[in-house]
């Protein structure tokens, strides 16, 4: 269900990518590209390009990137289609939709939102009003919350009675149900969702509220938190997050992005000057509110409690960095305390932890090494292997040795045997299988940065296709991002914006960036050659090293190590025409069918 793909492609072509970003920031043309100040992160140098014919853009310095709609998207607050709607109005596109009943789907949640609402002002009426809501207001002041912060944050109060808002609403069981409001009792009688709680309104990035997070007074029964249910049309806890819609702007302007564990964490970090942190609503982060997150900022610190930040599952965070190009960091709080009980004791101390947070696996080790007991040799010995077990969960080999060194310098251990343990030490928490030797290798290269020669491969194979096409195999890119990419605009057949909506999102800011850059004049021969030299050279490295572990060689292993030698020496120097590469080319496409 959604918008013809085929009016997408219209609203798209139609629209001036840079008449819609010149609302926003001054571009000026530079060569070929149109350039300025990014409207996504403070910058005093123009780091912002925009390819005018193929409606594309990208910041070299925070890395947004995206064509007309997305821009509208993260601009105006609003969604796919929203955006695409927004757009096609401007250039009077009539849309259609997959679905004949999309314009009632899109009516009935307008008209949910709209209750939803009603009920916010309805609970926060009560709370400023109601005589019943003494206790709550006094909860609240005992918080450091009085009437001008519960207005700014939309607090109210659930009356304790079964039925006051659906009285007050007059609305169907089903509007009920499906704003996530109320039901029916099995008396036949409507009930409400919420009774006797303070309430929490939870907006989505735009403002629009969403459902509640309601909290028991000291006194009152059941849980001590109670959520809008996942079962309501609006809301969803794996993807929104409590107070987006107030820390967008800080956010947008400082790239990065505080999480919290709940709402009065939020509360009062705005309180202590800290107005760019959001929270989960009842739920670990998921990869949805990742994905969203990355919107708005690349550094996310957790500021939960110590125990709470250490326990976060790795894996899913060092994944996270790698697909979205996020950076997780950690705020060093003082032990025992939330961000919202610090903001009232000391807000400069929560600041200060925010702003001192340290990237998550330096936290998870610096932790590790002042809970060790460094007396002895052998105490040193068994610190050094607890805090390198967390380093063998990183993805990067890379940045594992950078922490086994920092570990063995302050274990006092010999960093070499540290690395020679570590082959035998399992991860502390469970982490992706990994079955043999090759699939480690397709892990570690799958890296965001790619090598400058196929950075220029795919910037011939998009903007001079018929040069190079015939002379690229996926086995030259050696970086799996890099073929990633290729596979992703041959599979488009060089149509640039499909193999953007084919691609992963770490992909297609590759491919926009390369789009964005001033297009360069390397020759393909140059760029072909250098390839194949390099994947030449990789390909005798691995036959050679099989070559030593065998006791009698395959002759023919042999015979495929002197060639790879032979063409990687000749292929210093840049031969005469593209014609000459064919053999070798043909050798690898062999190899890899």
């Amino acid at each position: 269900m959604g918008i013809v793909d085929e009016d997408i492609r219209r609203v798209r072509d139609q629209t001036d990518i840079v008449q819609i970003i010149n609302q926003h920031t001054q571009l000026r043309k530079v060569g070929t590209r149109w350039q300025g100040l990014c409207p996504f992160h403070d910058e005093n140098t123009p780091s912002f390009s925009v390819n005018y014919e193929l409606g594309v853009y990208y910041c070299f310095g925070c890395r947004a990137s995206g064509d007309a709609i997305t821009f509208v998207r993260e601009k105006e607050n609003l969604d796919f289609a929203g955006a695409v709607e927004h757009l096609a109005a401007k250039a009077n596109i009539s849309l259609r939709y997959t679905d004949k009943d999309e314009n009632e789907s899109r009516s009935r949640r307008k008209d949910l939102l709209n209750l939803v609402q009603k009920a916010v002002d309805f609970y926060h009426d009560c709370l400023l009003n109601h005589p019943q809501a003494r206790p709550a207001r006094e909860y609240l002041k005992s918080r450091g919350y009085d009437g001008k912060i519960a207005k700014q944050f939309s607090l109210g109060w659930a009356p304790a009675e079964w039925d006051d808002l659906a009285k007050h609403l007059k609305v169907s069981v089903e509007d009920l149900q499906d704003a996530g409001l109320g039901g029916l009792n099995r008396y036949g009688k409507q009930y409400d969702f919420f009774r006797d709680r303070i309430m929490f309104p939870i907006f989505n990035e735009r403002g629009e509220p969403l459902g509640f997070g309601g909290r028991q007074l000291p006194e009152g029964e059941g849980p001590k938190y109670k959520n809008t249910s996942d079962g309501a049309k609006v809301y969803s806890k794996s993807e929104v997050l409590y107070g987006l819609n107030w820390a967008k702007t800080e956010a947008g302007k400082l790239s990065e992005i505080v999480v919290c564990e709940g709402y009065t964490d939020v509360i009062g970090a705005h309180l202590a000057g800290v107005k760019r942190a959001v929270a989960t609503c009842g739920t670990a982060m998921t990869e949805k509110h990742a994905r969203k997150l990355r919107r708005f900022a690349p550094r996310i610190v957790l500021a939960f409690d110590a125990d709470n930040a250490g326990q976060a599952a790795a894996e899913r965070v060092y994944g996270w960095e790698e697909e979205f190009g996020l950076e997780f960091a950690i705020a060093n709080l003082p032990e025992g305390l939330d961000p919202g009980e610090l903001s009232k004791d000391d807000p400069a101390a929560l600041r200060r932890s925010i702003e001192e947070a340290k990237p998550f696996l330096q936290f998870l080790v610096d932790r590790e090494l002042k809970r060790g007991d460094l007396s002895t040799p052998e105490h040193q010995v068994h610190t050094a292997e607890e805090a390198a077990r967390l380093v063998t969960e990183h993805p990067n080999p890379m940045v594992r040795d950078s922490y086994v060194i920092q570990i063995a310098d302050t274990c006092r251990v010999n960093p070499e045997e540290l690395r020679r343990r570590m082959q035998t030490l399992a991860p502390r928490t469970p982490s992706r299988q990994r079955n043999n030797e090759e699939e480690i290798v397709q892990e570690e290269i799958l890296e965001i940065e790619i090598a400058e020669v196929e950075r220029q491969a795919l910037e011939i194979l998009l903007h001079r296709r018929e040069e190079i096409a015939d002379y690229l195999l996926p086995v030259l890119f050696i970086t799996g991002v890099a073929r990633e990419a290729y596979a992703a605009v041959e599979g488009a057949d060089g149509d640039f914006h499909a193999a953007l909506e084919a691609s992963k999102e770490n992909v297609s800011s590759v491919l926009v960036e390369i789009v964005a850059s001033e297009a360069t004049e390397e020759d393909s021969l140059g760029v072909v050659s250098r390839l194949l030299a390099l994947t030449a050279e990789r390909k005798a490295g691995e036959f050679s090293a099989i070559a030593k572990s065998e006791d009698n060689v395959d002759p023919d292993l042999l015979n495929d190590i002197n060639y790879l030698l032979s063409q990687v020496a000749e292929l210093r120097e840049v031969p005469e025409d593209i014609e000459s590469l064919k053999p070798l080319l043909e050798w690898f496409r062999g190899a890899t069918t």
